[in-house]
């Protein structure tokens, strides 16, 4: 049924997998198409009571698919006239537009009525935060590595719940410097429920999706949109509105063009590579001091 995604019904739940393991599950705007379809269906089914959105091989997602690929008509008109002048990325307004587009599709999570679980193994990066936090409930494998690096020369996030689960001081340390956490770290700070084992992360989702599946689907709704709307009345939906036009500010960069034509000169993992080594290992410690080596790597790791 969909090429970027496996979808099954099973047991009262919708188990959605991210299917582009070679890629790391890198989310096309195809995949997050696909993601929204599956979410809003399972939504209407009445033999469903959540779902849980997860990732094939190694990682939950390595974030958005910077290599472009596959796209998506805005609509059937569009198959239909595939000369017409619409939008691309041509102006600011352009950018806003696509990027409201694909926040759309990424909002599902949120704006579905039964609860999603996100069940986040190996990278969680970049745009692959955005989609856990727009879970109800995030349940990590201790050993996952979760961080949003883009942030560090390409622009903002597009999405912002960071805000709402971490608190403003946590989330500047993190966005401000693309630096990652741990699993365990991102349960003790907020941004996940609990951290598990990874060998123990499957069964501790499946164990939460058989409770909610004791629940009549109306009042797991009515929970769930009591807990959202109160989200909403605190500015979090006003909040993701202003994400994307942050994000389009953002990319306007010096950093983000000059990044754009180094990955076009050199390629993408090597314009990456370089970004990312004057940071050493990239991580955090919630604990103490962060003494650092020459090469920027943390000396007193806290775990």
């Amino acid at each position: 049924m969909f090429d970027t995604i496996l979808y099954e019904i099973e047991n009262g739940r919708a188990r959605i997998t991210l299917n582009r393991p070679d890629k790391l599950n890198a989310m096309s705007l195809k995949m997050q198409a696909e993601l929204s379809e599956a979410l809003w269906d399972a939504d209407a089914r009445k033999d469903v009571h959540c779902a849980i959105i997860k990732g094939a091989g190694r990682a939950f997602t390595a974030g958005y698919d910077l290599a472009g690929g596959d796209s998506v008509p805005v609509s059937r008109l569009q198959t239909e006239n595939p000369d017409a002048p619409y939008r691309g990325y041509r102006s600011v307004d352009d950018d806003i537009w696509q990027l409201e587009r694909a926040q759309r599709y990424r909002m599902t999570a949120f704006d579905m009525h039964k609860p999603v679980i996100a069940q986040v193994h190996g990278h969680c990066k970049a745009g692959g935060t955005d989609l856990a936090l727009l879970c109800d409930i995030v349940i990590v494998a201790d050993d996952a590595e979760i961080g949003f690096p883009a942030g560090r020369d390409l622009g903002a996030l597009p999405n912002q719940f960071w805000l709402h689960n971490l608190g403003p001081q946590w989330t500047k340390r993190l966005l401000l410097t693309g630096d990652s956490i741990s699993g365990s770290q991102a349960a003790e700070i907020g941004f996940a429920l609990k951290a598990v084992p990874a060998d123990l992360l499957e069964a501790e989702v499946e164990g939460l999706a058989d409770r909610f599946a004791l629940i009549d689907p109306d009042i797991l709704a009515a929970n769930k949109r009591a807990v959202n709307m109160g989200l909403e009345m605190m500015g979090a939906r006003t909040l993701q509105r202003y994400a994307v036009e942050n994000d389009a500010r953002g990319h306007q960069a010096a950093s983000a063009k000059a990044f754009v034509k180094r990955a076009g000169d050199v390629g993408l993992k090597q314009a990456l590579r370089e970004r990312d080594a004057p940071f050493g290992d990239g991580r955090v410690n919630l604990h103490g001091p962060e003494q650092r080596d020459a090469d920027g790597n943390l000396l007193n790791p806290d775990e």
